[in-house]
């Protein structure tokens, strides 16, 4: 039997929309490192508006939303494998494919564009999703917190460190920032060769080696998906609205706390010493977890509403579009900050600003785009790839789309 992704009819809108939202807040994320040299100072010293900016995002936006874009990612693994499992296709060998096909996207990004990319990293953990899938629902959960225990363990254990060898730790980050001018220089004088060169021993090398402990908290979300998936969250008259509703109070009542601790430490109330960097680190992936829940059942909701679904519809045609408006945001980013020479030069308020046109531009094209195809050019691409055969563009050619 022809393999071919789910139709339009079966896509569920709500997924789309969580989808474009989350695309939205990582764009958010990432544009300090596309405009200024991010990678090299861990926690930048802003004044005036950009103080106030840079708490807001810390506070609302900082590991808010990567962790929903996991959450799909696992939603979607199981979406995948269930209706090709529902044709009698042989799933382990088209989902590896179409792992296959994401690392390569993300190597490249990854390696030869933009140090931030979080494709490949959600390739590798996708593969260990082979591992869970026939397991019960509850087992899935369980082994879901466990991951989260060991991550939050793991950065929890450096406060058993003594002070001198935080002082240690902090002197080389001290010496990393002391190389910012050689880091700018690079990337606005160096040739392209020199410059991958470059960010293959300064960020690559470096960001390979945390991989490992990357992988645990993207796992544990991916595995919270495959959980919704498995009980059928997010299916059309879904069962679950209590479940929702329960989550939605209990992650608004576990937020509220997390982020009030979270400015008091960003604003200097509490001063915790050598410590105070790990503190913030710890509260800041601490307040993502159960707001990025939050955010999500607030959305899901919200959508049971004729009227949000209309006034939040734009942000579905950038989810539909997921893959190619995420690397297309690396090289509209590229070319702005690095082809017309404005980086470390833009304040955090105005690529702020230049990220929210940008987004707004991709919500104009998704949708004029997607009135005459099915998927977006990248989506395309990995789907054939995916398939083995190229898929019909043309939405006159056949009403699917999907994953």
């Amino acid at each position: 039997m022809k393999s071919a992704p789910i139709s339009i009819q079966e896509r569920i809108l709500t997924i789309d929309i969580i989808r474009g939202f989350a695309l939205l807040g990582i764009f958010l994320v990432n544009m300090p490192a596309f405009h200024s040299p991010a990678f090299m100072v861990r926690n930048p010293e802003y004044t005036g508006m950009d103080y106030w900016l840079d708490l807001f995002l810390q506070m609302f936006v900082q590991t808010k939303f990567y962790t929903i874009f996991s959450f799909l990612f696992g939603l979607g693994f199981y979406i995948f494998m269930s209706r090709a499992e529902q044709k009698g296709l042989k799933i382990n060998r088209l989902f590896t494919r179409r792992l296959t096909v994401l690392l390569l996207f993300g190597a490249v990004h990854f390696i030869f564009i933009w140090f931030g990319d979080i494709l490949h990293t959600y390739a590798l953990a996708g593969f260990f999703l082979f591992l869970f899938y026939k397991r019960k629902a509850k087992t899935i959960l369980t082994w879901a917190f466990s991951l989260l225990f060991v991550f939050y363990s793991l950065i929890s254990a450096q406060f058993l460190l003594p002070a001198s060898t935080i002082k240690e730790i902090q002197a080389m980050d001290q010496d990393k920032e002391s190389k910012i001018a050689e880091y700018i220089d690079m990337y606005e004088h160096a040739s392209y060769l020199d410059w991958v060169s470059y960010r293959i021993h300064t960020e690559i090398i470096p960001l390979t080696i945390e991989l490992p402990f990357v992988l645990i908290t993207v796992l544990a979300m991916f595995l919270f998906g495959l959980y919704a998936g498995k009980i059928g969250i997010f299916q059309p008259n879904s069962p679950h609205l209590p479940k929702i509703k329960k989550i939605w109070l209990i992650t608004l009542l576990l937020s509220i706390p997390l982020v009030i601790l979270l400015a008091i430490m960003k604003l200097g109330l509490i001063d915790l010493g050598v410590y105070q960097e790990n503190a913030l680190f710890l509260f800041t992936s601490l307040s993502g977890l159960p707001l990025c829940f939050f955010y999500m059942s607030s959305l899901t909701l919200l959508l049971r509403k004729k009227l949000w679904q209309k006034l939040l519809r734009p942000l579905g045609f950038t989810g539909q579009m997921a893959l190619t408006n995420y690397l297309s945001q690396t090289v509209i980013s590229t070319f702005i900050f690095l082809g017309l020479h404005f980086f470390g030069k833009v304040s955090l308020v105005t690529g702020t600003l230049i990220c929210l046109g940008i987004y707004i531009f991709q919500v104009l094209f998704s949708y004029i785009w997607l009135k005459s195809f099915r998927f977006g050019p990248l989506e395309w691409l990995w789907r054939s790839l995916t398939y083995g055969y190229f898929q019909a563009m043309k939405k006159q050619e056949g009403g699917k789309s999907g994953y």
